[in-house]
């Protein structure tokens, strides 16, 4: 069966930081690209980062450019999203995806390229 559950979300201030995870199993990561996306309330949801399988290329929404860093060990079949100087803006709930599609650049932000989601972790971002 193939699951993907998030973790390490929480209530943090502006400034903080916070790293979450994304625990892959019932299929090999290696072969899967892995995205990060966030829905705010009222809001649709949007690609933040997105870490491809064959060169570990990763690409970021600019929003989060030079805060946010993606990586993935494919070993312990978890990919994770480091989250520094956080903001009031970065409030959402945050989902992780997989692609056996491997998409490039922009691409990477498309739901419709994402094969398997996880359930959702809260981040909330307030002073």
């Amino acid at each position: 069966q193939v699951q993907l559950v998030e973790s390490g979300g929480g209530l943090v201030q502006p400034g903080d930081s916070l790293r979450l995870s994304c625990a892959a199993s019932g299929f090999t990561l290696d072969d899967y690209a892995i995205g990060w996306f966030r829905q705010a309330p009222g809001k649709e949801r949007e690609g933040v980062s997105c870490i491809r399988s064959s060169d570990g290329t990763s690409f970021h929404t600019d929003s989060v450019k030079g805060r946010f860093t993606i990586s993935r060990d494919n070993a312990k079949n978890t990919i994770y999203l480091q989250m520094n100087s956080l903001k009031p803006e970065d409030t959402a709930v945050y989902y992780c995806a997989a692609s056996i599609y491997n998409p490039w650049g922009s691409s990477c932000f498309r739901h419709i390229a994402y094969d398997y989601w996880g359930q959702g972790t809260q981040v909330t971002v307030s002073s």
